[in-house]
């Protein structure tokens, strides 16, 4: 695909691009809202440098790709409802994201997709690598892929946010979604489910389900679906949440790693 409003350079031939010749920090034309809708569907995994956004600036680019989402499970910014603080440092006991997942599919509606500005980074380390689960599908054997076609799984947020809440009294979202997602923007399929949220497979037994599970968490970790990117301060990563996984490395201890995170609202799986 060509793009006329800015330079668009691939960085695997299946996942993840850089994006060169935009400033996030002010209005974007029409043009430019087409391209990015056009290079995030082609790539999955959108990288820019060198922004400096504000909240308001930050806020109005999410909306760009539609309505912004208050996260289920962690409070936002007090004035910044919609916007997560994304920190770590030499105080911190964990970090967002160690392991790998995609956003929030506990949710009944999970997210569109995350727009991450990190303006503070380590010197070294701290990198984020994105998966392909287009990839992880296709690469699968036929007999696999009609096995899980029709297959739904439960994916609970209790487990994650509870040990970390404990003091919190509150329910946290579980919802039931497909194995197989169909993107409603590519129609292409997926594979959706992750290791951080999804606990079993509805239609088989619990022995099944594990052995099943395990296997696809293992087969999403291959490295030839993946793109790593380092950091840099005032980089910015758009991710679409329907057909990828991530996970942060927290590889730079004690060094601070620190951003903010808006997340944009999404739909049913199918």
């Amino acid at each position: 695909m060509s793009y006329e409003v800015f330079e668009v350079k691939p960085m695997t031939a299946r996942i993840g691009a850089e994006v060169f010749g935009i400033d996030l920090s002010r209005p974007l034309s029409n043009r430019q809202t087409v391209e990015l809708k056009d290079a995030i569907a082609e790539h999955a995994v959108l990288f820019f440098r060198d922004q400096h956004l504000d909240h308001e600036s930050h806020k109005a680019f999410g909306r760009l790709f539609g309505e912004l989402a208050i996260h289920s499970s962690v409070a936002g910014l007090d004035d910044h409802p919609e916007i997560v603080a994304i920190h770590a440092d030499a105080n911190s006991k964990f970090v967002a994201g160690e392991n790998w997942h995609s956003d929030l599919t506990c949710d009944a509606e999970p997210p569109m997709g995350s727009i991450l500005y990190l303006h503070t980074v380590p010197e070294y380390g701290g990198d984020t690598l994105f998966s392909s689960m287009y990839a992880a599908y296709d690469a699968l054997s036929p007999r696999m892929q009609a096995y899980l076609d029709g297959l739904t799984a439960v994916h609970d947020a209790d487990h994650v946010y509870r040990p970390l809440f404990p003091d919190v009294d509150r329910r946290y979202p579980c919802s039931t979604h497909p194995v197989v997602r169909t993107h409603p923007v590519t129609g292409k399929k997926s594979l959706f489910v992750n290791a951080s949220y999804t606990t079993r497979i509805t239609e088989v037994s619990k022995e099944e389900s594990d052995a099943i599970l395990n296997y696809l968490y293992q087969h999403c970790m291959n490295p030839n679906f993946q793109v790593r990117f380092r950091w840099k301060p005032h980089s910015v990563a758009f991710w679409d949440n329907r057909c990828t996984q991530h996970l942060a490395t927290w590889d730079y201890f004690p060094q601070t790693r620190s951003g903010f995170r808006v997340t944009v609202a999404g739909d049913k799986p199918f």
